[in-house]
């Protein structure tokens, strides 16, 4: 069957055929490049990372930036039976012919279909077998700082913002094909530039005790220090999106308004991998918003960032937007709302009064402050009346448990506080009629360049009992839905997330054992990744439930985000004293990044 035949057997074949408005083509390019992200076309083409890269390519004359997404089970097994590779959606063109194939690492449970589709390209799945036919495989996003699990497969990460190191990239990769030399002295060049991590030039050894030693080989640095773009103002912006032609998750402009974070949450990875804060300026702004509804059509953009309610001119700006595009019936959203930067006036008049999402992330405060979530009930319960007031029926609040020294107590304030909530509604309205409150919980996980990476994650006996004790109570509340995540899955993430170089020999039995598609329910496969555990003498529930000591060498040590050991370790203290931790807009905390931020330390 040739591919033409294929698509019209499957669902949602548009998800495989191009063709989309804005997408870009070229002829007799330098390189060719293809971006993956390591899932379905819905979830890739949410991703403002990928729009960022794949327009910052395609601005280069030399450079050809295709893409390429994970097909769905039905494409995959007609792709596999027809001997079909893996190809680019711009011209079919097999993968396996790229100069440089990238993916994007967002979460671990993306990593299984990156074996998959290397796989499914005919493209040698270890480093240690490609030769220089094959494509340069390189990866980037959040896990690349810490993706020891794929350092026999990756032959490069990028860490990092990537809008000055794929240019840089590129470059390097010119300067090789035309020296005509190995790819392992490609791998050498590009181990000397800031930013990029090459794998397989650090050996990394464990003694009888358990301890690692991380040995760098060819010269390479120590550590990689992580690129951080300083002028965020100017630098690139994709305007001329590609507009999809089914449905995806993230169907809307996206207009990045800040990068970084302020608050120090403690468990939040992005708020540390992210700094220092950069902002756009309003004039700006409204500039990229005006040429990306031009360019597409759109009718709604969301504002984007960790924080879009901690941007200092967030006011103004909604206020620009809206005299914009006041003839155009534009909608603006806010995704990411702090529970104590909300104003109900203003988001009110720009927004579909549908519901509104908060993430108080511990019921007490006692919890709140260890996790130094810098918010109180009362901030909370202000902002729900707020919202209520405002028009808005339904509200979701998402908590976290299984934090670090969590108890019951603490577990039950989630409760107390969904039904404060429920009362200020009863008190508005007089009744619950139409009042709809979701309180979702999620299981913490421990995550690398964080205060808390050295902690273990809680039993999944533990959080089972935990979620059925708060199910239990949530129960007796009318209106109030509860929802939670499984353990087994977050018990995993952990293991990838914290695991050291002997993961790759997991992650690879897993994938042969059926693994894949491992974050959509219905194909998560547990039992393979238990087998693939115990086939390599491994315990996930140990790996989860690993205490690492604060003085021993890290899997990870080998990345510099910037954010110092020391830094971490004085927050993990704080944490134990359930002691806060300011806003590094109110003063400098000290954490490292002094030099970026330009701020004089206060503590």
């Amino acid at each position: 069957m040739t591919l033409d035949e294929i698509l019209i057997k499957v669902d949602k074949p548009a998800r495989y055929t191009g063709g989309e408005l804005n997408m870009c083509l070229k002829e007799n390019a330098e390189v060719n490049f293809v971006f993956s992200y390591p899932d379905t076309y819905e979830m890739g083409m949410s991703h403002l990372g990928g729009k960022i890269i794949y327009h910052l390519l395609n601005e280069r004359e030399d450079t050809f930036c295709q893409r390429c997404y994970a097909p769905w089970v039905d494409m995959e097994d007609l792709m596999r039976k027809n001997n079909i590779p893996l190809f680019t959606l711009e011209t079919k063109m097999p993968v396996k012919n790229a100069d440089i194939w990238g993916f994007t690492l967002q979460y671990e449970l993306s990593y299984t279909n990156i074996l998959n589709m290397l796989d499914l390209g005919g493209v040698p799945l270890r480093t240690s077998q490609r030769n220089e036919s094959d494509p340069l495989i390189v990866a980037g996003g959040p896990c690349a700082t810490h993706a020891q699990m794929l350092a026999d497969f990756v032959d490069c990460f990028l860490l990092g913002d990537g809008e000055e190191s794929l240019n840089e990239l590129i470059d390097i990769y010119k300067l090789w094909k035309n020296s005509k030399s190995s790819k392992k002295e490609l791998l050498k060049m590009l181990s000397q530039n800031e930013g990029f991590f090459v794998p397989s030039l650090y050996q990394h050894t464990i003694d009888e005790n358990g301890k690692l030693t991380i040995t760098p080989l060819e010269n390479a640095p120590s550590t990689v220090k992580r690129r951080v773009v300083k002028d965020f103002e100017n630098t690139f912006a994709p305007t001329k999106l590609i507009v999809p032609l089914i449905e995806v998750v993230h169907d809307r402009i996206m207009l990045e308004i800040f990068r970084g974070c302020t608050r120090g949450c403690r468990f939040c990875q992005a708020g540390f991998l992210y700094r220092p804060i950069r902002e756009r300026s309003v004039d700006n702004l409204i500039k990229i918003a005006r040429a990306s509804s031009d360019a597409t059509g759109y009718d709604e953009i969301s504002l984007t960032s960790l924080s879009s309610g901690d941007y200092p001119h967030i006011e103004e700006l909604m206020e620009r937007l809206s005299c914009e595009f006041k003839d155009e019936h534009m909608d603006v959203s806010l995704p990411s709302l702090r529970i104590d930067s909300f104003n109900p006036d203003l988001v009110s008049t720009q927004m579909r009064k549908s519901s509104l999402t908060f993430a108080p992330e511990a019921g007490s405060q006692r919890m709140r402050n260890i996790i130094n979530k810098n918010v109180s009930e009362e901030d909370l319960l202000r902002t729900v009346r707020g919202a209520f007031d405002a028009g808005y029926r339904a509200i979701k609040l998402y908590f976290m448990i299984g934090l670090p020294f969590e108890t019951m107590d603490d577990i039950k304030g989630i409760y107390e506080l969904a039904k404060k909530c429920s009362d200020i509604y009863r008190e508005i309205h007089g009744n619950t009629k139409n009042m709809r409150i979701t309180v979702s919980t999620s299981v913490f996980i421990p995550k690398p360049f964080t205060p808390f990476q050295w902690i273990n994650q809680d039993s999944e006996e533990s959080i089972k009992e935990k979620q059925k004790y708060l199910s239990d109570l949530i129960r007796t509340l009318r209106g109030v839905d509860y929802k939670y995540h499984d353990s087994t899955a977050s018990k995993l993430e952990v293991a990838c997330a914290r695991g050291g170089r002997e993961m790759c020999a997991v992650l690879y039995s897993a994938w042969q054992n059926g693994a894949k598609l491992d974050a959509w329910n219905e194909h998560f496969k547990i039992d393979a990744w238990e087998k693939a555990f115990s086939e390599n003498g491994l315990s996930m529930e140990e790996m989860a439930q690993r205490l690492y000591d604060v003085d021993e060498v890290l899997p990870w040590d080998t990345v510099d985000v910037g954010v110092t050991k020391s830094y971490y370790k004085k927050e993990l203290e704080r944490a134990k004293n359930e002691q806060t931790t300011h806003d590094c807009r109110n003063g400098c905390t000290g954490c490292g990044m002094m030099a970026l931020c330009k701020k004089e330390e206060t503590i």
